[in-house]
């Protein structure tokens, strides 16, 4: 528990490095089943332009290309936010085996306004992996307190 605080902790940091990059703030670390770091991402959806660069798939983009399936499954991906429904279906197309994460995606909609609900795709990554073919572990949320400080003022 006190790794998987740990790690949350860096995946705000990115988070707040992203915010200050000019992108949406959120972060998202890879680590091994040794606690060991492999990667670390943040989002880019604002500097380049592009829909799809949020962290979590910036960082299954680099997971997929520079480490071996067999280590992916062992993984833990580390978020500070819960994954939206196109990161979840990345996570699990790479195979990763665990998922954690700060803040919740349900928190999340009460921090951003999208009143008219054309910019929201309201599913928990644990309804996603619910239909996997395979078993994705999913804790959180965790610290979403601290989750939520890099949002404040923001949105």
């Amino acid at each position: 528990m006190d790794a998987d605080v740990q790690h949350l902790r860096r995946a705000i940091e990115l988070a707040a490095r992203a915010r200050s990059n000019g992108n949406h703030p959120f972060g998202s670390l890879l680590v091994d089943a040794d606690g060991t770091v492999l990667l670390e991402a943040e989002n880019t959806v604002l500097t380049t332009r592009d829909c799809t660069g949020h962290a979590e798939l910036n960082l299954v983009r680099a997971a997929s290309s520079e480490v071996d399936p067999a280590v992916l499954a062992t993984c833990t991906l580390y978020t500070s936010t819960e994954p939206c429904a196109m990161c979840a279906g990345a996570i699990f197309w790479a195979g990763i085996g665990r998922v954690v994460f700060a803040l919740s995606s349900e928190t999340l909609a009460t921090i951003v306004r999208d009143e008219s609900g054309d910019w929201t795709l309201a599913l928990s990554c644990r309804e996603i992996f619910a239909r996997a073919g395979r078993a994705v572990t999913v804790d959180g949320p965790l610290l979403e307190a601290e989750g939520r400080v890099v949002h404040d003022g923001f949105w």
